[in-house]
């Protein structure tokens, strides 16, 4: 059956989320993200698009974006295929990086419009990894609470703030309060895996490995032990990080798996 269009949006808004094939992690480290943040000021600067919030998870990332001089989908190619040269050339590998289609969805009304970035900034807190909004550096949050520890020019917030409020300090503190307010927003349907516990993370490999003890993983014909890695690499909610350090291997094994 072919894909259906992307329906374009009348405000050129869009909540957009890229994942990693097959979930896979996309960021092993502190480079990778601060790469592609680079990457989509670089393609922000040539397409002329705005940023309204972002948040980059271990496997997948959350972007509000006005589309600029060229369709979104474009742009998005454009962002995607220079993080996956980067990737290449660094990890020394080949093969899809992400899913084929990025998810979206129009963002038509200023109300929706202030529950995405919410729910964008609200990622980290609902999956376990941090308690607060502003714990998470890697997030467009720090950059509304005027810090910037990435050192780009990447946030386009008067446009929300002036939604809020044209007074500034009035629009700056209202925007806080309704940013960490505790809510269940769901948007483009994504659910919102928690990240598991080590206890939990041996238990669902155990499940998976069946009579194969974890210890002999590493020990295991490179086929056999590919095969294992690649399915425990589809367990919800476990990052391959965690999994490589539970199994005793290299997380370059695992994603190269």
């Amino acid at each position: 059956m072919p894909r259906k269009a992307r329906v374009r949006g009348k405000s050129g808004i869009y909540h957009i989320m890229l994942r990693g094939a097959n979930r896979q992690e996309i960021f092993h480290d502190d480079e990778d993200s601060r790469k592609f943040l680079e990457i989509i000021e670089k393609y922000k600067n040539k397409s002329e698009m705005r940023v309204y919030a972002w948040c980059l998870m271990n496997n997948h990332v959350h972007l509000l974006l006005q589309e600029g001089n060229e369709d979104i989908s474009v742009t998005m190619k454009r962002i995607g295929v220079s993080f996956v040269v980067y990737y290449n050339w660094k990890y020394r590998t080949t093969g899809h990086l992400f899913q084929d289609r990025f998810k979206s969805e129009n963002v038509e009304t200023n109300k929706y419009l202030l529950t995405v970035i919410r729910y964008i900034h609200q990622n980290p807190v609902k999956a376990g990894i941090v308690n607060r909004v502003d714990e998470w550096k890697w997030s467009s949050c720090l950059e509304y609470y005027d810090k910037n520890p990435h050192s780009i020019n990447l946030l386009d917030k008067s446009f929300i703030l002036q939604i809020i409020s044209p007074d500034i300090a009035i629009a700056n503190a209202i925007f806080k309060e309704f940013n960490e307010s505790p809510q269940n927003d769901k948007c483009l349907d994504d659910k919102i895996k928690r990240r598991l516990t080590d206890e939990e993370a041996r238990l669902k490999i155990k499940k998976l490995l069946g009579e194969i003890e974890i210890a002999q993983v590493k020990s295991l014909p490179k086929l056999n032990r590919n095969e294992i890695l690649r399915q425990v690499k589809g367990i919800d909610g476990l990052p391959q990080r965690q999994a490589a350090r539970i199994l005793g291997v290299s997380a370059n094994l695992i994603f190269r798996a």
